[in-house]
C-alpha cells in the first residue's frame, strides 16, 4: 500500500481524504495556496507544500507545481479530490508518465467521458438511454437558434467541459437562445478554458438521479445505488439524498446496469458517477459521467457502509475490489445539506468574510439519527472570494427517510454561524416543507416553492412557541441580574407582528411555566441550557428538544428557530401600550439605484451616462465566486451616473448605476 499520498485539493474534501488516509496508516502531503496557509487541511496533514498565490489558476490548477511537490516530498500517489485537476486527462497522463499513481480513473476513461459531446455518443453505443439533442459543435448564436427550433424548446445550453453548475442555461425562446449561447460560451471559456457548447432537449419537471460506480484495474465494476440531487439552485446541487424516493427496484436495477455497462465500455477503474435526468414516470436519460469523487458521496457511504475514498486508494494501488454487487445493500436513508456562505435573503448571493463563530452539531449517534459533518473550515477561518463558498456538507442518517429529515432539521438547528451570510435558514425551511417530505421533487423545486426568493417563513406553530418561551426565559435572567426589585410575572411579548400577553412562573418541578391567557394554554420549558452571552438557547419545550439562535439587541432579542426569524420584545403591559404608538420607520428609496448585490469584480457596465434604458436591459455584470451575475434594469429610465467600471472591485450595496 502507498506510504504517502499528496492531496491536490483544498477545503473539506482535503480534510475528508486525510481522515481516511489516517485510518489506513498512510501519511499525507497537503498542497496549499497563499490563501490557505492557515487552513484546517494544512494543519491536519503530515506535510504541507506552498504551490502559489490565491487564484486557482496560479496554484491548484498548475500541474507543474503539483508534480514538483510530489518530487519534493517523495509522495507515491496524488488524490485530486473534486474540481481543479480531478477530471483533467492530461494531468492523469502526466502523472502516469512520471511514475506517480493517480487516485482516480485512467486517463483514457477521463478523456472519453470528460467531453460531454463524445460521452453521449459512447453512452448510446453502450446501450444507455440518452436525451435528444445536438452533439455537434455550434459556432454562432444564429446557428444555435436554428438547431434549437429543430429540436424544440425548451433547450438546455451546456458547456462541453462544464461542471459544478457552471456553463449551463435553459432557453425557452429564440431570444433566450441567442443571449444564453453567448453567455455560456464566455463563462465556459473563463471557467474551463474551453468554449465548446452543445444543446439538448430540456425535460420538463425532471429529477436529477445519479448512480455511483466503483471499478478496479481487473475489470470489475459495481454500482452503489443512486443519489437524488433534484434540489438545485442555478444548476448547483443544494440537498442530496440516498436512495431516491422516486425509484422502485426495477428502475434502480435498470439504471445501475446501464451505469455499469458504460463504465465497462471505457475500462473504468475508480469511483465515478453516471448522472441521469429522470421523468416523473421513472423514464431516465444519460446526462454525463463524472470521472471523480462526487461532492455528495457521503450519503452513499452512509447507506452502504463503504468508504469510497479507501476504495479509490486501493484501486489505484492495484487491489481488486473487495465487494461484489451481491454484497451491497441499501440500509436506511441519508440526507446531505450543503452549507454555503451565501445570503438566502438576498437571492443567495455569495458572502465572503471571516467566520466569527462556527458552532457545529455533535457528530455520531443521536436520538434516532446519526450526524456527519464534513467541513474544511473552523471558527476564525476566512471564506475567500477565490474559491467555492462551501462551508460544510452536513449529513444525517436514519432508519427511514422521515427519520433522516427530522435528524437534519435538528442538526441544522445545532449549527450556528456568524460573520458571513449562510443558507442554514433556507435548508431548514426545505426540511419542514410537506412537499419535500412527500418526496415530490423536481429540479425546479426551489423555483416553484420560492418564486419570489427566500424571505424566511412566518412565525407560527412550534417556532412561535419557542420564541415566546425562550424570550421570556431570557428576560427573567436579565431582570434577575439587573437587581430589579420588581417581581413582575405578567408580560407582553411582541413577536411576528403579534402582541401576546403572557405570564411566567416556576412549577413544582423547577421548570418554567409560560401561560398564554388569551390562548388558554401553558407552555412548559425545561432542561434550559443558556446563559447571557451564548448564541444558542437549548431547551425542551413541552417534551420536544430544540435549539434556537439568539442575540440580545436594544429593547429585546433577535431569535431564529429553523427558518423563522424575528425581533422579539418582552415588555411590561404598560410599555407595550406605549410602544404601539411609535411611528413605523420608512426604509430609504433605492428604486433609482442599481447596487452591487455582493462583493466582487465588475466585468462590464454596458451603459453610458444619458443613455435611455428599458426594463430588462443589462446594466452591469459582476463576477464573484467564479460565477457571472447579470444585473438588469427593473424599470425604464435614463442613466444619471455610473459608479464603477470594468475591472473595479466592489462591495455589497455599492452603487453601480443611478437613474434620473
Amino acid at each position: 500500500m502507498f506510504a504517502k499520498i499528496l492531496i491536490a485539493n483544498r477545503g473539506e474534501i482535503a480534510v475528508r481524504i486525510i481522515k481516511t488516509c489516517r485510518r489506513m496508516g498512510i501519511r499525507t502531503v497537503q498542497v496549499y495556496s497563499e490563501a490557505d496557509a492557515g487552513s484546517l487541511a494544512v494543519e491536519m496533514a503530515d506535510e504541507a507544500v506552498l504551490i502559489g498565490p490565491a487564484p486557482a489558476s496560479e496554484s491548484y490548477l498548475l500541474a507543474d507545481r503539483i508534480v514538483d511537490a510530489v518530487r519534493q516530498t517523495g509522495a507515491e500517489a496524488v488524490h485530486p479530490g473534486f474540481g481543479f485537476l480531478s477530471e483533467n486527462a492530461g494531468f492523469a497522463r502526466r502523472l502516469r508518465d512520471e511514475g506517480i499513481a493517480f487516485i482516480g480513473p485512467n486517463p483514457e476513461a477521463i478523456e472519453a467521458m470528460g467531453d460531454k459531446i463524445s460521452s453521449k455518443k459512447l453512452a448510446a453505443e453502450a446501450g444507455v438511454s440518452t436525451v435528444p439533442g445536438h452533439m455537434g459543435l455550434i459556432e454562432t448564436p444564429e446557428e444555435a437558434v436554428r438547431i434549437a427550433r429543430e429540436i424544440g424548446y425548451p433547450i438546455m445550453i451546456k458547456a462541453s467541459a462544464g461542471g459544478g453548475g457552471k456553463g449551463i442555461r435553459v432557453a425557452h425562446s429564440d431570444a433566450d437562445m441567442a443571449d444564453g449561447f453567448s453567455s455560456v460560451k464566455a463563462e465556459a471559456k473563463s471557467a474551463f478554458g474551453d468554449d465548446r457548447v452543445f444543446l439538448e432537449k430540456f425535460i420538463e419537471n425532471p429529477r436529477h438521479i445519479e448512480i455511483q460506480v466503483m471499478g478496479d484495474k481487473h475489470g470489475n465494476v459495481v454500482h452503489l445505488f443512486e443519489r437524488e440531487c433534484s434540489i438545485q439552485r442555478r444548476n448547483q446541487k443544494v440537498i442530496e439524498e440516498a436512495p431516491s424516493p422516486l425509484l422502485d427496484e426495477k428502475t434502480r436495477k435498470a439504471m445501475g446496469e446501464q451505469a455499469i455497462a458504460l463504465a465497462k465500455a471505457v475500462n473504468y477503474d475508480s469511483a465515478g458517477t453516471v448522472e441521469f435526468v429522470a421523468g416523473q414516470d421513472k423514464s431516465f436519460y444519460f446526462l454525463e459521467m463524472n470521472t471523480r469523487l462526487q461532492v455528495e458521496h457521503p450519503v452513499t457511504e452512509l447507506i452502504t457502509g463503504v468508504d469510497l475514498v479507501e476504495q479509490m486508494i486501493r484501486s489505484a494501488w492495484g487491489d481488486p475490489l473487495n465487494i461484489t454487487q451481491k454484497d451491497l445493500k441499501i440500509r436506511g436513508w441519508a440526507i446531505e445539506s450543503r452549507i454555503y456562505a451565501e445570503d438566502p435573503y438576498r437571492g443567495f448571493l455569495p458572502s465572503i468574510g471571516r467566520l466569527v463563530r462556527y458552532e457545529q452539531p455533535r457528530e455520531g449517534e443521536q436520538d434516532g439519527y446519526l450526524v456527519r459533518n464534513d467541513s474544511g473550515v473552523r471558527e476564525g477561518d476566512e471564506i475567500s472570494m477565490f474559491y467555492d463558498p462551501m462551508i460544510a456538507k452536513l449529513c444525517t442518517w436514519g432508519e427511514t427517510r422521515e427519520a433522516a429529515i427530522d435528524g437534519m432539521a435538528r442538526a441544522l438547528e445545532d449549527t450556528h454561524l456568524e460573520g458571513v451570510g449562510h443558507n442554514v435558514p433556507f435548508l431548514a425551511a426545505v426540511m419542514d416543507q410537506e412537499r419535500f417530505r412527500s418526496g415530490a421533487l423536481t429540479t425546479r423545486y426551489i423555483t416553484d416553492e420560492f418564486p419570489d426568493g427566500f424571505h424566511g417563513v412566518p412565525v407560527a406553530g412550534f417556532g412561535r412557541d419557542v420564541m415566546l418561551a425562550a424570550s421570556l426565559a431570557m428576560k427573567a435572567v436579565q431582570v434577575e441580574q439587573s437587581g430589579d426589585p420588581d417581581s413582575r410575572s405578567d408580560w407582553t411579548v411582541l413577536v411576528g407582528g403579534e402582541t401576546v400577553p403572557a405570564s411566567l412562573a416556576v412549577d413544582e418541578d423547577e421548570n418554567l411555566a409560560v401561560t398564554l391567557p388569551d390562548e388558554e394554554r401553558t407552555l412548559i420549558l425545561s432542561e434550559i441550557d443558556w446563559s447571557p452571552g451564548l448564541a444558542q438557547f437549548r431547551a425542551v419545550l413541552d417534551g420536544t428538544p430544540f435549539t434556537a439562535e439568539v442575540a440580545r439587541v436594544p429593547d429585546g432579542f433577535t431569535i431564529r428557530h429553523r427558518a423563522m426569524r424575528a425581533r422579539v420584545r418582552v415588555l411590561s403591559p404598560r410599555h407595550a401600550e406605549l410602544y404601539a404608538r411609535l411611528p413605523e420607520k420608512v426604509p430609504p428609496d433605492t428604486s433609482r439605484l442599481i447596487q452591487s448585490p455582493m462583493p466582487g469584480l465588475v466585468v462590464a457596465v454596458p451603459v453610458t451616462v444619458g443613455q435611455e434604458v428599458k426594463e430588462g436591459e443589462t446594466v452591469a455584470i459582476i463576477e464573484a465566486m467564479k460565477m457571472q451575475n447579470i444585473l438588469k434594469a427593473e424599470r425604464d429610465g435614463v442613466v444619471k451616473t455610473i459608479g464603477a467600471q470594468a475591472g473595479d472591485p466592489v462591495a455589497a450595496d455599492d452603487v453601480l448605476v443611478e437613474f434620473e
